[in-house]
């Protein structure tokens, strides 16, 4: 009897196997990305293990779906992954299709600036922040420099109310302390620190990637404050042409134009960017230009190479001119080096190359090498200002493994330096400057998810000698990558070259003096970072990433502005300087075609001297930025209202009897664009920048009428032309419409 039972058991089970299976239904449909179906998509219902890719003709089917609400997930490289909440019955076919729309913030993207090796985002020890075109579509810029407005802890400083060059600030650092990369090539040098960050055609960035925090291990010198990498295309992935156009009303006009071409079976890539501006505007009413006259042209060409095994082989090539006119309204360039009429003409000419080949060996070595060359001849007034520089780099890297848990790459470089100007500096043999380097780094996966970056470089300084930069990076992430914590320490060295790097030292009336010689600057940095991922159950997705910082600097060179109003007093602080505060990232993205970029940064940025701290000059405490985009999808129109705000900033003075004021006030630069998608190749775009008209004050250039300092007021004659007190550009509100065009 226990037989029989046992047996109809076992026949009642096969039975409900074959209903519960007949039970089961299929999810199909198809991706899509502007309007052209999508191979190799990863589809897959969360939480199981059915997953498929899609066919070359962007269709997938998954089968045998058991009963029950399932979340279909969407996964690709470089677009925002999708869900889709379905409530799967008995014996149903569901379709199920998907309009992909690219990210600028994927934690999937691969990214090379933290480890000087690809590596998803996620899985990187290092933070590393990665914007694609996508995110500086939204408020479209003429140049790199421009283009960063809208990151969050990065400020564009225009350090001149005349010329209106700038710098990148990071975290309330200037400029110099940011190392600017092409590639993964050190190609922003000291005098381009300046001028460099225009004119690379924005037709061939494929992302830039922001490390905030020294990464001297790695990347050497000048890596104090933060890394900039701007990743160009790949010319197999480009499009065949891409044509980017756009006229303010103010009368500038960008054109970035890309290219793709082959030479036997050799892929090319040719991008070409011009911007012109030559409309005088005075609206303040002081006598001098808002803003700089430009005319600016920058060819960029880069090949890749088949190779066998895959191996790598790429080689690139930029030159850029550029003729930049700041000053009095009615100068001419009949005026150009004399005192009759003040004006600021800089004449530059560059050319860049920079390249990668693997050599062809079963480890994978990689020669790396750039060089560069800058010419400028440039008169601020009647002084003036002449330099050449040139720069060779070659890097070697080794990336291997030992054993299951070590990941380690070994590097050595070499960089070749050499300057010259006609200032009245005496650098004699520092003219040329060696630098030898060693670096090693090991990725130890201590567990599944736990991470440990050791890594030390050695650099040899042939002006100043040894230095030494190591550091030590720490990430875990939780099992669902929903949590990731990483804890970052690590030190910086620069040696400074203040005719290059700090503007205020080539314009104004002030002489400049060094205070004995200037020793190469350290820092030592400490980092936590914290990213939580949120998928809520209507599918939104949430990405906040926060940050505390704190940097300590011996040895920093500081411009003193105060002590005589008419000098600007270049010395090594005795003391020292801390740049340390929070800041929060915050990533929304709905389905309903709503996304949200948000980002605040609060900071403290002192000196202290002599037992007494003070707040440094141009730094603000506070900064935000936020993004806002809504998509229309059913007639294709997208709107991005994009701005900044920011906190007063201290500013340098001419004594008690400067009428300006001593700090700026609370200021906030707002944009907004529509774009509409006429076909899949074709759109165009318009908007408004400056929504709120800020500019800095008439009087920000003191004593316009008397630029050359020939009729002093005895009675305050430290009151001199003054152009350094400046925050923000003088640029005011404008309307802009342009076009975008490619062929796939």
């Amino acid at each position: 009897m226990n037989l029989k039972k046992s047996v109809l058991f076992f026949y009642f089970f096969i039975l409900l196997s074959f209903a519960l299976q007949a039970q089961e239904s299929t999810i199909k449909g198809t991706i899509y990305f502007e309007g052209k179906p999508m191979s190799y998509i990863d589809v897959y219902i969360k939480g199981t293990k059915k997953g498929v890719s899609t066919n070359n003709k962007g269709g997938y089917k998954i089968d045998n779906i058991t009963l029950g609400t399932k979340t279909i997930v969407v996964s690709a490289l470089g677009f925002k992954t999708l869900y889709k909440k379905v409530t799967v019955t008995a014996n149903t076919l569901i379709t199920q299709n998907f309009t992909l729309t690219e990210d600028s913030s994927s934690l999937e993207e691969i990214v090379v600036s933290g480890t000087l090796k690809p590596v998803k985002k996620l899985d990187s020890p290092v933070p590393v922040e990665v914007y694609s075109p996508t995110f500086f579509k939204k408020n479209p810029a003429p140049s790199v420099f421009e283009s960063m407005q809208n990151v969050n802890g990065v400020r564009p400083q225009v350090n001149c109310s005349v010329c209106n060059t700038g710098d990148i600030h990071i975290n309330g650092l200037e400029g110099p302390y940011t190392f600017v990369l092409i590639d993964g090539m050190p190609i922003v040098s000291g005098l381009s620190t300046v001028y460099g960050l225009t004119g690379i055609p924005q037709a061939l960035i494929e992302r830039i990637e922001i490390v905030k925090g020294p990464a001297s291990t790695l990347y050497g010198s000048e890596a104090v404050g933060g890394v900039i990498n701007i990743i160009t295309k790949k010319p197999a992935s480009a499009p065949k042409l891409s044509v980017e156009a756009f006229t303010t009303t103010w009368g500038e006009g960008n054109t970035d134009l890309g290219y793709k071409y082959k030479v036997g079976g050799t892929d090319g890539l040719l991008g070409i960017n011009y911007f012109n501006y030559q409309t005088p505007i005075d609206n303040n009413n002081d006598g001098f230009t808002d803003l700089t006259l430009q005319d600016r042209i920058s060819i960029f060409n880069k090949f890749n190479f088949k190779r066998k095994n895959n191996r790598i082989f790429t080689i690139a090539g930029r030159y850029m001119y550029e003729d930049r006119f700041g000053g009095d309204i009615n100068w001419t360039p009949s005026f150009r080096g004399g005192d009759e009429i003040y004006g600021e003409s800089i004449y530059t000419s560059r050319w860049e190359t920079f390249g990668t080949y693997q050599l062809p060996t079963s480890e994978k070595i990689n020669l790396q090498f750039s060089a560069n060359g800058h010419s400028q001849n440039s008169f601020y007034g009647d002084t003036s200002f002449n330099a050449n520089q040139y720069i060779g780099f070659g890097q070697l890297t080794w990336d291997t493994k030992f054993g299951e848990h070590h990941d380690v790459l070994i590097g050595a470089a070499y960089r070749y330096t050499f300057y010259n100007d006609n200032s009245q500096a005496d650098f004699g043999s520092n003219a040329v400057t060696h630098l030898p380097g060693l670096f090693v780094q090991d990725e130890i996966s201590l567990s599944k998810n736990n991470k440990l970056l050791v890594g030390a470089r050695y650099d040899y300084n042939s002006a100043h000698g040894s230095v030494v930069s190591p550091r030590l990076n720490y990430k875990w992430n939780s099992e669902n990558n929903e949590d990731v914590l990483r804890v970052s320490v690590g030190n910086g060295f620069r040696v400074a070259n203040v005719f290059t790097e700090d503007h205020a030292a080539l314009t104004g009336g002030r002489d400049v003096v060094f205070e004995g010689k200037l020793d190469p600057e350290t820092s030592w940095n400490a980092n936590i970072n914290y990213v939580k991922n949120i998928v809520t159950d209507n599918s939104t997705i949430i990405n906040i990433d926060g940050s505390a910082f704190y940097t300590y600097f011996n040895n920093k060179i500081i411009p003193d502005y105060e002590t005589d109003p008419n000098k600007i007093i270049y010395a090594n602080l005795n003391g020292n300087a801390v740049s340390k505060g929070i800041s929060v990232n915050a990533n929304i993205t709905m389905q309903n075609g709503l996304s949200i970029i948000a980002g605040a940064t609060l900071m403290d940025v002192t000196i202290t001297e002599n037992d007494i701290t003070e707040r440094q000059l141009l730094t603000e405490r506070f900064s935000g930025t936020w993004n806002i985009s809504y998509n229309f999808s059913t007639i294709d129109l997208k709107l991005d209202y994009t701005g900044n705000v920011y906190a007063p900033m201290d500013l340098p003075l001419l004594g008690d009897n400067d009428p300006r004021a001593p700090t700026s006030p609370w200021y906030s630069i707002q944009n907004i664009q529509l774009t509409k998608k006429i076909n899949s190749n074709l759109e165009v775009f318009g908007g408004v920048k400056n929504l709120l008209n800020f500019t800095p004050p008439a009087n920000s250039i003191l004593r316009t009428f008397d630029p050359f300092d020939k009729n002093l007021d005895p009675a305050n004659p430290n009151l001199t032309f003054d152009p350094t007190y400046v925050y923000a550009s003088n640029q005011g509100i404008r309307g802009f419409i342009g076009i975008r065009y490619k062929i796939r």
